[in-house]
């Protein structure tokens, strides 16, 4: 059924301790590990939408899926491993770091293109430092649902395959504040063309391991990056798509209103793809300092507004890593700073389609930074004031009506929301495409539904009591994000008032 394509575990270097024990992992990308048993595996859900793109239908109903993807079995003529790398946490340099939960079990080859399958939470690894290695059922609710989310919201991203239960107890002190308690273990199985992080690249560097470092890159290049296979600048074009992916990404979270909250070059994945889905969220009031992340609270380092420029920073140190192959300081400082008026520019134009223009006029960067301000002042929710927004046409008697509903209690004055609506009201008489048209646009990029921490909460709190109903109702909901789904419209709400500051519905922290 699976036809096994390895390349990671057979064209890079190897860990020759094969024992699985925590350490430091010298002269090698990866060590080999097996997946932990579990003790009573349950297949909770799968995407559909992958597996009969993979056209495992049947297969993902067999015992055999179910045991491959819990880890309790390993197929025949592979080789499970975990990737070493490193990384900056919070600005910080942290050394070593690698796959501490996660345990790559093979490729395919599909539609000619790479994909790897990854289990998280499978069990301990060499780096897993002082955890476990096993992940609990509240965090891969989270992963799975945003995973598949984010896909049919059109982000670059990892996948999800499927949610599978344990039947193990895990010990997890979910605000680190001192009250551990046993949570239900899980497992998710991730799907992606190539789990490489920034953080692969970064920690060969660190150790002047140019031979491996140099290895890594044109793998990468080989499977990923083709079209420079025989450049003689191969790794410098390497490194400016990777930039270009990168934005391309960043862009797309600001379009959804997506929030990281973990923002590690450990975290950012070599293809421009959204990974590690932690204490993540959507803005629901418009708030540029807001981060999903309690452990951030203080520096609030990888807030919504400052995703860009911190994605610019963990490029600078791709740079970095990737200058010894390249040795050009001024190459790489011609890309690194382009990088900013580059977002600026795409950024713009992303707006501009959520606002419904398309006849760009000399005013509207400033049209753009109205409407950020007015959304922060009048506390509007992102999705559904965007949403709503396409229901105003120049003619519209009362654009007021059409929008109110995105508003959240505040102490701001509904007189800035009307002045806006005023300006955008006239700037809508410079447009020439027909008014059907424009909502179709913009509905095509303003999604009516989002995952919600508050929805993730509800369908977590009713999953461990041993009710999945609700993961299968909002996964089947953020399939089709941009269509109207009258029947899920209860969906299509600020985050109600109980929601404000319980524990998994404002904010979380990195416990999974």
């Amino acid at each position: 059924m699976i036809e096994i394509k390895d390349t990671f575990n057979k064209e890079l270097k190897a860990d020759p301790d094969v024992n699985n024990n925590r350490r430091k992992v010298l002269n090698a990308h990866f060590s080999y590990v097996t997946p932990k048993k579990v003790k009573n595996a349950k297949l909770i859900h799968v995407s559909d939408v992958l597996i009969n793109d993979l056209n495992w239908t049947d297969f993902s109903k067999s015992e055999a899926f179910l045991n491959i993807f819990s880890g309790n079995q390993v197929l025949e003529n592979t080789k499970p491993f975990s990737m070493c790398y490193g990384g900056h946490q919070f600005g910080q340099w942290a050394g070593q770091l690698g796959d501490g939960r996660a345990i790559n079990l093979f490729e395919i080859n599909h539609h000619h293109q790479q994909l790897a399958f990854q289990l998280k939470g499978a069990g301990e690894t060499p780096y897993s430092r002082n955890a476990d290695g096993l992940a609990v059922l509240r965090s891969s609710i989270r992963e799975h649902l945003c995973s598949e989310a984010m896909f049919h919201l059109g982000v670059p991203t990892t996948r999800s395959l499927s949610l599978i239960s344990t039947g193990d107890a895990v010990l997890r002190d979910m605000m680190y504040d001192g009250h551990p308690e046993y949570e239900k273990g899980a497992i998710v199985c991730r799907v992606a063309p190539s789990f490489i992080r920034f953080g692969n690249f970064e920690l060969l560097a660190s150790r002047n391991d140019i031979d491996n470092l140099k290895i890594l890159a044109d793998y990468t290049i080989k499977y990923y990056f083709p079209e420079f296979l025989d450049s003689e600048n191969k790794y410098l074009m390497f490194y400016e798509k990777v930039c270009q992916l990168t934005l391309s990404m960043i862009v797309d979270w600001y379009r959804v209103g997506f929030v990281h909250g973990v923002m590690n070059t450990d975290n950012f994945s070599i293809l421009g793809l959204t990974i590690d889905y932690g204490p993540y969220g959507w803005l629901e009031d418009y708030n540029p300092s807001w981060t999903p992340n309690t452990t951030d609270n203080n520096t609030k380092r990888y807030q919504f507004a400052k995703q860009a420029e911190i994605s610019h920073w963990n490029l600078f140190q791709l740079a970095n890593a990737m200058f010894p192959l390249i040795n050009s300081k001024t190459e790489l400082e011609n890309i690194l700073n382009q990088y900013p008026q580059q977002f600026k520019a795409q950024y713009h134009q992303m707006m501009m389609k959520k606002l419904g223009l398309f006849n760009n006029q000399i005013d509207d960067v400033q049209l753009i930074k109205n409407i950020e301000k007015t959304m922060e002042i009048c506390a509007l929710d992102y999705t559904i004031f965007f949403r709503n927004l396409a229901k105003i046409d120049s003619t519209t008697q009362n654009p007021y009506e059409m929008v109110k509903e995105a508003i959240y209690p505040h102490t701001g004055s509904n007189e800035t929301l009307l002045s806006f609506l005023e300006i955008y009201q006239n700037r809508l008489k410079l447009e020439t495409l027909d008014y059907e048209t424009r909502v179709k646009l913009m509905n095509a990029v303003n999604p009516k539904y989002v995952l919600r921490n508050y929805m993730s909460q509800m369908a977590i709190e009713a999953a461990n009591n041993n009710d999945y109903s609700l993961v299968k109702e909002l996964y089947e909901l953020l399939k089709q994000p941009y269509n109207e789904q009258i029947e899920h419209q209860k969906w299509f709400a600020k985050r109600p008032e109980w929601a404000n500051n319980k524990i998994g519905c404002s904010a979380l922290s990195c416990s999974s």
